[in-house]
């Protein structure tokens, strides 16, 4: 890609993109740069990234084809300010914070700039990210096609309406949280049962994969996978119903509805 990549923003999320980007050949550490506030991000992120990296905003969105914003939410308005009169007018600007709506991007620059929402997650590190985009009108087929490269090289690309962005956190952005606490619960279950805290990460973290793997492989319900195996009177269907019994879809289903309406209260300024 032959692309001046910037990244206002250095952090974890910024990281693992950046690495997956580079990881997947699709561009060299010397078309990336980013800005940073602090001397310890600045210091990490060259000595283990090995891309130029500073805390001069202007500079880098006046020098970025591509632009992302890799910033808290709380913190757009001021990097906005500080930097919308240095985009250019060819420049993509992708957002990859929650509740961050196009109609306020185009506020806060308060002129026409090509944007891209997007939400991906932290799995982007591995190759394995799961990435949601959004752009406005002002964004060619060409221009969304070139971002969907990018964040197809670290993982999968979805395009969706707009009106869909807030529960996109729920489902893939926030969600590998609640499965790390699923395979810790599982691993120290088994730990508590005899096994060597290693062999029990890898056990719970394996099947977890490997489940996933079999949804999106099969095309099968995952309703259907997990009845086949549950054999009649066996161990596993003893589990499911204590599952049921103690409220596991309930509490995944609030905690994604929580995480919805967290994220339309960050639309909303709240």
């Amino acid at each position: 890609m032959n692309k001046k990549i910037g990244f206002i923003g250095c952090g974890q999320m910024g990281q693992a993109m950046i690495q997956g980007m580079i990881g997947a050949g699709i561009v060299q550490p010397g078309d990336i740069s980013a800005t940073a506030l602090s001397d310890e991000t600045i210091d990490f992120v060259t000595e283990e990234i090995g891309i130029d990296i500073t805390n001069d905003n202007k500079t880098l969105a006046r020098e970025s084809d591509l632009l992302f914003l890799a910033v808290k939410p709380y913190v757009y308005q001021g990097v906005i300010q500080e930097i919308r009169d240095e985009v250019q007018e060819d420049t993509v600007v992708v957002t990859i914070a929650a509740g961050i709506t196009l109609d306020q991007m185009k506020e806060a620059f308060d002129k026409n700039v090509k944007v891209i929402r997007s939400m991906p997650n932290t799995p982007s590190l591995v190759g394995a990210g799961m990435s949601v985009l959004c752009p406005n009108d002002f964004v060619t087929k060409e221009e969304l096609a070139e971002v969907m490269e990018v964040f197809e090289s670290f993982g999968e690309a979805e395009v969706i309406d707009e009106s869909l962005m807030d529960a996109v956190p729920a489902v893939s952005g926030s969600s590998p949280a609640f499965v790390y606490m699923f395979i810790e619960a599982m691993a120290d279950t088994a730990v508590q049962q005899g096994f060597p805290r290693d062999k029990a990460y890898k056990l719970a973290s394996q099947a977890v994969q490997g489940a996933a793997k079999m949804v999106l492989e099969t095309g099968q319900h995952p309703g259907a996978l997990k009845d086949a195996v549950c054999t009649p009177g066996g161990v596993t269907i003893e589990g499911v119903n204590m599952l049921e019994q103690t409220g596991l879809r309930s509490s995944i289903i609030q905690a994604m509805n929580a995480c919805t309406s967290r994220s339309k209260d960050l639309s909303s300024g709240k």
